[in-house]
């Protein structure tokens, strides 16, 4: 979702994450996920030092005013090293899954469920079909396939969920067209 490293995470905490996320180790384990650590990795219970060393920048704040919201939502703010900032709204809906419900204002549904890539493009005609070509030429499976755009011919999102892993081959090939502006494999 970033094009260079992550350089800083904000991270706003609702409902009852809000009022838990220290003692029940969600800061950890949010922290951990910016840094690309797997849910069992055992670095988690240290992310905050392995944070510092990569020089990872984050804070928390929590808001217990909003109301009509999951009550176990976080709202997260990512700013890489090239100064892009993203920000990605999920939940955790229990038993270790999350659901992703927003990029960068753009309302989506991506649960992690099967290989996901996600592709932020200019929405013009055409480049949709090159994605899917390109998947098609490594013989890769779509699933399912979900396209959100913020405003008519400005920013698009695609959404692709794959039978077959996503290589860093494919994302070549799919960065390759010009009107791609990034392509990022989504593990959550």
């Amino acid at each position: 979702m970033v094009k260079g490293s992550i350089r800083k995470a904000e991270f706003v905490l609702y409902g009852s994450f809000a009022r838990t996320y220290r003692g029940h180790g969600t800061d950890k384990a949010l922290v951990a996920g910016i840094l690309g650590f797997g849910t069992e990795d055992y670095r988690i219970r240290d992310s905050f030092e392995y944070a510092r060393k990569a020089g990872l920048e984050y804070r928390f704040i929590t808001n217990t005013e909003k109301k009509d919201i999951h009550p176990n939502t976080v709202a997260i703010t990512i700013t890489d090293t090239e100064g892009q900032t993203t920000v990605v709204v999920g939940e955790s809906i229990g038993g270790g899954a999350a659901v992703i419900r927003e990029i960068n204002g753009v309302e989506i549904a991506l649960s992690g469920e099967y290989n996901t890539i996600l592709v932020k493009q200019r929405d013009k005609p055409g480049v949709l079909a090159h994605i899917t070509r390109c998947l098609s030429d490594c013989q890769i499976n779509i699933a399912f396939t979900k396209l959100y755009r913020e405003k008519k011919g400005e920013i698009a999102y695609t959404i692709i969920e794959t039978d077959e892993e996503i290589t860093g081959e494919v994302i070549a090939a799919i960065e390759a067209s010009g009107n791609i502006i990034s392509a990022t494999r989504i593990e959550l």
